[in-house]
């Protein structure tokens, strides 16, 4: 089986990937960002872009509907996608991208016709040094590539990346855009649904699109999208698991919370930033007590982490310092 067909095979299987727009002008909202973009890549110079916002908002489908539209039916061969997530040093940037960009030279203007694409997805996940070495790299390919940068936190990506950019921000995606998207997917998907149950993925996402549709997805495989089904879909979900952590943590259980939290990241993946963003909404979600000593120890949890400390020691510190948070609120009660 080629790697097309089973990319297509996934397509099939995940709405989020069979739903995914195709063109610019099929992305959800983000009205002023895809004008933007479109004015951009119809000129004969094409700058590299840096998009930065939250999750979900359309920021990784807006860069791929670019390498199609730009390249065409060989965009495949002549783009690269690499989440910085998974491989975030100078090692990965210096091997990958530097191989990419410098196989592009090898080619002749009239072979290549117009730059090829290198899409770095979460780049605020790699280090300062790596970032630096990508500075480098944009600068001795701007011949040949294009560089399209995503991140989730602009402040993290170092300023003389930022200032070879053109910088698109953007925004949540408004509730009433969400709800008739996946609306408009179970009448494609033949599932039923209700209206309630549709507002209610929206309110545990917090408008991030491609989420939602997965917990769509996951309470249209128990019958339909009910509130009864969302509610267990949500509870499937890593966010709901982060609150597990939490409240274990709160509860002086440190030992259980750290076996929950090595759960999450070495079972299922998850990285230590979704983590605390998770942690960050539960924890006002469930109004725990003392909110303010609880932003002064994330904060400083969150600042080691973007300085690298080693993220599975930092986290367990974190769950003591919780844990010390409960203490002391029941000694001043």
């Amino acid at each position: 089986m080629s790697a097309n067909q089973k990319s297509d095979d996934l397509a099939n299987l995940m709405w989020s990937e069979k739903y995914r727009p195709k063109k610019l002008s099929e992305v959800v909202d983000q009205k002023e960002i895809v004008k933007g973009i479109g004015n951009l890549i119809k000129s004969p110079d094409i700058p590299h872009m840096l998009f930065a916002g939250p999750a979900g908002v359309g920021k990784t489908t807006s860069a791929l509907c670019i390498a199609v539209e730009l390249l065409g039916e060989e965009w495949r061969k002549n783009s690269l996608e690499l989440n910085a997530s998974d491989e975030r040093g100078i090692k990965m940037v210096r091997e990958r991208v530097k191989e990419f960009a410098a196989s592009v030279k090898l080619a002749t203007d009239k072979e290549f016709g117009k730059p090829k694409i290198i899409i770095l997805d979460e780049a605020d996940e790699m280090t300062p040094e790596a970032q630096t070495a990508l500075r480098r790299i944009i600068e001795d390919s701007a011949r040949t590539t294009r560089f399209i940068i995503i991140c989730n936190y602009l402040s993290q990506i170092i300023e003389p990346i930022q200032s070879r950019c053109v910088v698109f921000r953007f925004t949540r995606l408004p509730k009433e855009e969400i709800i008739d998207h996946l609306q408009t997917i179970c009448e494609k998907e033949k599932v039923k649904y209700e209206e309630k149950a549709i507002a209610q993925i929206f309110d545990a996402t917090g408008g991030d699109l491609r989420h939602s549709i997965n917990i769509m997805q996951a309470a249209a495989g128990m019958g339909s999208v009910s509130a009864a089904n969302v509610t267990a879909a949500v509870g499937l979900s890593g966010r709901s698991k982060v609150g597990e952590v939490l409240r274990l943590a709160l509860g002086g259980k440190f030992n259980e919370a750290r076996a929950k939290l090595l759960e999450l990241t070495q079972v299922y993946g998850m990285s230590e930033t979704d983590f605390m963003k998770y942690a960050n909404q539960e924890a006002y979600d469930i109004k725990i007590e003392r909110p303010d000593e609880f932003a002064t120890i994330m904060a400083e949890y969150d600042y080691r982490l973007a300085a690298g400390a080693h993220p599975e020691i930092q986290l367990s510190a974190l769950l003591a310092q919780l844990g010390r948070l409960a203490v002391k609120k029941k000694g001043s009660a």
